[in-house]
């Protein structure tokens, strides 16, 4: 495994990589979640790239970006026990330079939800995948399905700006518990981490109700908003239930395949966590 720190030392090491290259863009802080990321890059290309890079751009004034979690040595352990052939690892300096203005935006897409509790989040995460785009040149790009809105945001600009990547989403990865695995968990005490298990249950109780066909969009999302505020130390952002193509809000019945989405607060860790329902095969969708 090698491991660039320089883009000029990234290029050079990309324009000799065989085969179709996958990309597994991530901010460090290594978890299961990102080496199933890894593993199915390594099953379905030739060459795999790993990025570590804490983003500054994407955390809003008062977020954790002091205190995101760093652990470099691990995280390269990681990568090279799943098969990863080249890190990218730059410091800010390098991706961005003294004058650097030029920033990618999607437009009305990352405007709501998580961009409308983070302003200006989605436009971070925009460049600096354009960027780690730019810079690695992979074939494939692969995303985790628990980040649902950021994933929509780099298929969008994907192909919007013809950048000839093919954005696959792979499923969330949880613990046994059922908590989406996030790097932010380690944030959690262990009451918030039981009390965060509100997230998954709920989701669960309305995925529940989903197939045992309910399909009223107040109905579904209350029951995720219950499970949660039951719960003394939780502060929920919000509780959606969008079209799974648009993100437009669902009201009333739900006719098309839609996007559960929650973001609440416990203590000090922000955890999102989300699941498609979806209108089953040979109902079509009006």
């Amino acid at each position: 495994m090698q491991v660039a720190r320089t883009v000029q030392e990234c290029r050079a090491l990309r324009a000799a990589m065989p085969g179709v290259v996958g990309l597994t863009p991530t901010m460090g802080a290594l978890h299961e979640g990102h080496r199933s990321l890894m593993r199915r890059a390594r099953e379905e290309c030739d060459s795999v790239i790993a990025t570590i890079f804490v983003n500054p751009t994407q955390f809003a004034p008062g977020e954790d970006y002091t205190a995101y979690p760093r652990r470099e040595q691990e995280d390269l352990a990681i990568c090279e026990a799943e098969g990863v052939d080249l890190v990218f690892m730059p410091p800010v300096e390098e991706m961005y330079p003294e004058g650097a203005t030029t920033t990618v935006s999607v437009g009305e897409l990352s405007t709501i939800l998580e961009g409308a509790s983070r302003p200006g989040h989605f436009d971070g995460v925009a460049t600096i995948v354009t960027k780690l785009f730019a810079i690695t040149r992979p074939d494939r790009g692969y995303f985790g399905q628990k980040d649902a809105q950021q994933l929509m945001v780099i298929r969008r600009l994907a192909r919007d700006l013809q950048l000839g990547v093919e954005v696959i989403g792979c499923p969330i990865i949880r613990e046994e518990g059922g908590l989406a695995l996030s790097s932010r968990n380690v944030y959690l005490t262990d009451e918030e981490r039981t009390q965060a298990l509100a997230i998954s249950r709920g989701l669960r109780k309305a995925e529940a109700g989903w197939l045992g066909g309910l399909r009223d969009a107040s109905a579904l999302r209350g029951m995720v908003h219950e499970e949660i505020a039951a719960q003394p130390l939780a502060r929920i952002d919000y509780v959606s239930l969008a079209d799974a193509e648009s993100l437009a809000e669902c009201d009333g019945r739900v006719t098309r395949d839609a996007l559960l989405s929650v973001a609440a607060r416990f203590g000090k860790a922000r955890l999102i966590d989300n699941t498609v329902l979806r209108i089953p095969a040979g109902l079509g969708q009006g």
